[in-house]
């Protein structure tokens, strides 16, 4: 097993929200859907499991045998869809300890995954993987920690509920806001718990101000923010770093630099997530805090 790093690095391997876009048109920013994953403290943690879990996994087959723990926001498909093509929860000797809140129906993250891998809708179902899964429920508001890390939680508004994290190891802190929808008359007090002075915070910014607000397309109660709103948690939260995240399937890669423009414009720190963009919360400095792909 390889050795992981000591630190504190943040790896996104899918960006996305909603589908996954490859293409011509998303290359630079990348086309697939949520997947983080954080190397704390000789610790792995991965946070959803989009298409880009399918990527991440393709690069731990040099690493075997592997443990990690998985942590689920919610169960809609752009965050799960990417769970049965995870090569290493195939290979025998792996080992997964897999996170995720009962749904308001009462299913548990087990019984979600499980059933996206039942026919009609798959070939082999989740029996088939080797590795030793163990699945966990999480309680609303519980902190589960893992070595010297600490992992809470907290309810986001979204359709069908969801949970952002946070993740905090020898005085950094990271906070994983998606997917969540913002309140037209005050800040959201759990994202705002999330990522109180968090020196990096990823959030859920699918949309600008002018699509979200359009008289004619209104994404009102669609469950997404803006790269707007989230300057504004970032400013109130004293965040030292923000990461627009979630980006609109239909957004290419020059809506993306418009919208990386514009957020550095309103608030200097911010970042556009790419696939492949590393962040070291030990870097030295600023200047070598984001590795870009």
């Amino acid at each position: 097993m390889a050795a992981l790093n000591q630190g504190f690095l943040i790896k996104f391997w899918g960006v996305r929200g909603s589908i996954a876009c490859p293409g011509s048109s998303t290359v630079r920013y990348g086309g697939n859907t949520s997947c983080v994953e954080m190397l704390v403290g000789g610790q792995r943690l991965i946070f959803d499991g989009g298409t880009g879990l399918r990527e991440l996994g393709v690069s731990l087959l040099a690493e075997m045998p592997l443990e990690a723990s998985l942590f689920f926001t919610h169960s809609h498909w752009d965050h799960i869809q990417g769970f049965p093509f995870f090569i290493p929860a195939f290979v025998k000797g792996n080992r997964f300890n897999i996170y995720g809140a009962i749904a308001p129906n009462g299913s548990t993250i087990e019984q979600r995954l499980n059933d996206q891998m039942l026919h009609p809708n798959f070939p082999v179902p989740l029996q088939v993987m080797g590795a030793d899964l163990k699945f966990c429920d999480l309680e609303i508001g519980e902190t589960i920690t893992i070595g010297d890390i600490s992992v809470e939680n907290a309810l986001l508004n979204h359709p069908g509920e969801a949970i952002g994290y946070r993740v905090t190891y020898q005085g950094k802190a990271a906070a994983y806001i998606t997917d969540t929808e913002h309140f037209p008359d005050r800040l959201d007090e759990n994202v705002l718990w999330l990522a109180r002075q968090a020196d990096v915070m990823i959030y859920d910014a699918t949309y600008t101000d002018a699509e979200y607000y359009d008289a004619k397309a209104s994404k009102v109660g669609w469950g997404h923010s803006t790269w707007q709103e989230a300057v504004k948690i970032a400013q109130a939260a004293e965040v030292k770093t923000l990461v627009i995240f979630h980006h609109d399937p239909s957004h290419n890669d020059h809506f993306m630099d418009q919208v990386a423009a514009d957020s550095r414009a309103a608030f200097a720190p911010s970042v556009v997530a790419q696939e492949g963009m590393v962040l070291d919360l030990r870097a030295a400095s600023q200047s070598t805090f984001v590795h870009r792909p």
